[in-house]
């Protein structure tokens, strides 16, 4: 499968990662998806696309042209058509807000269609997308239509989320967050306050996102993991703390989750693949 990315010229680059696209044959179509400090567009140009929660109450959704994914705090699996034809953005976890216009908290753990977000739009930018010539030129049109959606000034307290989110994203979440409401001068409770509307989730549980993602992204399967040593280095307090979270946030203990890397090793340059992993 081929992977194509872009990281947007400023002012987006302030609340996305990257713009990428997908296309190709999958050699792994299902993937167990960890939570990762994103939220999420997809526009499918494809066969549909399948989405497993992990809780068991919440029923499949099976999605066609294209949906929003707020921050997941739990494991999801995903199951891609073959062949894939989708583009995609990876919003940082407060960078879905100034484009969505609702409560983050409407779309955590949730994924919504395009239109119920932006009205009346998913197959004007599935026509143009359709049409371009490259997988290039898709991704500029894309990062053009986010640009015309990013107007105004910016909501009350998204700067304050959008600092505190910086400060979480370049430590990998290893500033307490008292440290850090301290620091912008406001109180823990008017923070999670505003990282609840924002983000969608408290500061803390996007620490624990940033601390997570930093650990499995380090994790070489190619020789021998220490996980004493990783599990230190991305803030751990103690190994039991590590391996709770880390059965939680995987569904596998860290021996199982090595075993099936070493048994479907990742694709080289294909970097969504670092997280996700393929599902038994």
């Amino acid at each position: 499968m081929r992977y194509v990315g872009r990281v947007p010229a400023p002012p987006l680059d302030l609340f996305v990662d990257d713009i990428y696209s997908l296309s190709g044959v999958p050699r792994h179509p299902r993937l167990n998806v960890p939570p990762m400090p994103s939220a999420h567009l997809f526009i499918n140009l494809g066969g549909p696309v399948r989405l497993y929660d992990s809780d068991p109450s919440v029923p499949p959704a099976v999605l066609d042209d294209g949906w929003f994914m707020g921050l997941w705090t739990r494991r999801f699996t995903i199951d891609h058509p073959s062949p894939v034809r989708l583009v995609g953005v990876h919003f940082k976890p407060w960078g879905l807000a100034p484009f969505a216009g609702l409560p983050a908290t409407d779309l955590r753990n949730r994924w919504a269609p395009v239109d119920a977000v932006w009205r009346r739009a998913v197959d004007r930018i599935r026509n143009r997308l359709a049409e371009a010539a490259s997988s290039t030129a898709a991704l500029r049109l894309v990062e053009d239509e986010l640009r015309t959606r990013l107007t105004g000034a910016p909501a009350h307290g998204l700067p304050l989320a959008q600092h505190v989110g910086r400060r979480l994203e370049t430590s990998f979440g290893a500033i307490p967050v008292r440290t850090l409401a301290a620091d912008a001068g406001v109180s823990g409770n008017h923070l999670a306050a505003q990282f609840k509307t924002h983000v969608g989730v408290t500061p803390k549980r996007v620490a624990r996102i940033y601390r997570f993602a930093r650990l499995i992204l380090s994790v070489d399967a190619r020789g021998p993991v220490d996980w004493s040593r990783l599990c230190h280095t991305a803030g751990y307090f103690d190994q039991a703390h590590f391996s709770k979270e880390f059965k939680e946030f995987t569904g596998h203990t860290p021996t199982q989750y090595l075993d099936l890397r070493r048994r479907f090793p990742a694709e080289r340059g294909f970097p969504p693949d670092s997280g996700p992993m393929p599902a038994e």
